[in-house]
């Protein structure tokens, strides 16, 4: 389907029908596949292929169409499905690097991830931590071991975006491959692969999914990534992704542009309607003018994202009092749902860093992260001028 748009391969990317010629995915609920002789099972083991099975853990109908599905979407030769999308990272991650290699990485990430690296330094693999959006950083910091390098194309929660074909021009220049986290941007306003990166991962769990459901990851890249070191090592150590949650994320994909696109419509207009408010000592939205990387975030993107951050002039108490003011958006700590979310990150995601790694990726005790739903926008302002009003 690559002559198809966007939408249309939303919804029919990948398919793949029974004898019986079914209107929806069908759902293969199983763990294990039947041989018809010793023979076929020695075969199968033998030559793998797209449509022969073996092992829910190797692969399964349902999830080989859910990453036939993200591939034709992305424009990459495959991808792999994985458990979530904190197995997708690790997966990507390990499978390209050993001990001596050498990684660079924006410091401006979700705390899991940095943890992913530290697990990396405690078997050798060297990591340089820098300041995601200054490319001088991304080129003083390669060495001639350096195997990758790695970001968020907009951080996990300080939204700054990072410059993707800037940093894959020295990545590939040091000889590195680019791994992008797309998760804040989504398939719907990011096509990563087409500005320079090699490899893109996302939590399946936000947009994807969008209605709160499932836990899921996804990584893409060259069928000779794909299908050598990633499946190798993800397929051996568990990380595979349940043909249940892959046919829920096939059904999230077909609405997946409308969400987002209505979600982004939402961040802007309540971003907009709170800049300058008095409780706010910073409104956080790449669509804003006054945002650092507002230009590039239009050029890369073409919006703003779903995602906005406010930062309460009274630290961790007004934050609070701000949170628990909220009457229609939710307190969790996901993000990418159809539902609105609210999140503390000093005391949620982040909490297991330092105050000063939180201090050095802007994350203040005041700072809320707010994922945008597709509730009525009207209602949203509403809602979140009233609490910081209460503030």
């Amino acid at each position: 389907m690559t002559d198809r748009k966007f939408r249309t391969k939303l919804v029919h990317a990948g398919i793949r029908r029974s004898q019986y010629g079914e209107m929806a995915e069908a759902m293969f609920l199983t763990q294990g596949f039947v041989y018809p002789s010793a023979e076929a099972a020695e075969a199968r083991f033998l030559d793998q292929s797209k449509d022969e099975f073996i092992y829910a853990r190797y692969g399964n109908p349902t999830t080989r169409m859910f990453e036939d599905r993200m591939a034709e979407i992305e424009g990459t030769q495959d991808a792999f499905a994985c458990a979530s999308g904190m197995a997708a990272i690790n997966g990507a991650l390990s499978a390209l690097v050993k001990a001596g290699d050498h990684i660079v990485a924006a410091r401006q990430m979700f705390g899991s991830c940095l943890h992913v690296l530290k697990v990396l330094e405690r078997f050798g693999v060297a990591v340089t931590l820098v300041d995601g959006t200054q490319l001088d950083a991304w080129r003083a910091a390669m060495r001639p071991e350096t195997k990758i390098c790695f970001f968020e194309s907009v951080s996990n929660p300080g939204l700054e975006v990072i410059d993707i074909a800037g940093v894959a021009q020295i990545a590939h220049a040091g000889g590195a491959v680019v791994v992008v986290d797309n998760v804040f941007a989504s398939p719907v306003f990011s096509n990563a692969v087409s500005l320079g990166a090699d490899i893109i991962v996302y939590s399946a769990t936000k947009h994807i999914d969008g209605s709160g459901r499932v836990l899921g990851g996804v990584v893409l890249g060259t069928q000779d990534f794909i299908r050598g070191p990633l499946e190798t090592y993800v397929k051996h150590t568990g990380g595979a992704m349940s043909p249940f949650h892959a046919w829920l994320l096939l059904s999230g994909l077909q609405t997946l542009d409308l969400r987002v696109r209505a979600q982004a419509v939402n961040a802007a207009a309540v971003a907009t309607a709170v800049a300058g408010h008095k409780a706010l000592a910073r409104t956080i939205y790449p669509g804003l003018i006054e945002h650092p990387q507002h230009a590039l975030a239009m050029d890369q993107m073409g919006s703003g994202g779903t995602m906005i951050a406010l930062d309460l002039a009274g630290g961790k108490a007004a934050a609070f009092r701000f949170l628990n003011a909220l009457e229609i958006v939710l307190l969790s700590n996901n993000l990418g749902d159809a539902k609105s979310i609210a999140t503390h990150p000093a005391t949620t995601t982040h909490k297991n860093l330092s105050e000063e790694e939180r201090a050095a990726i802007n994350i203040t005790p005041g700072l809320v992260r707010i994922s945008l739903g597709i509730e009525d926008g009207r209602d949203l302002v509403a809602d979140i001028r009233g609490a910081l009003d209460a503030v």
